[in-house]
């Protein structure tokens, strides 16, 4: 196979791995808008709410990074 087409699958493959970053902020999005509701309903339970709050965050932030790794990796391991 042509150097062209393997570097045009890589960027291709780069750009579907890269669409995992965006389920991260539509995660962190929504447990963030649900989060703010709870807080709203029940202003006692804002500790408890804020503990489960940052670590949905944090898996959900991991798994954004983890697709964003993928695609870079793909990138730089392409051009060579």
């Amino acid at each position: 196979m042509s150097d062209s087409f393997v570097l045009g699958m890589t960027a291709i493959a780069a750009g579907i791995a890269a669409l995992g970053c965006i389920g991260g902020g539509l995660g962190t999005g929504k447990a963030t808008a649900k989060a703010v509701e709870s807080v709203s309903r029940q202003p006692e339970a804002t500790d408890k709410i804020l503990k489960v709050l940052i670590a949905g965050g944090a898996l959900s932030e991991a798994t954004a990074i983890y697709a964003l790794l993928v695609a870079l990796m793909l990138i730089f391991v392409g051009v060579h």
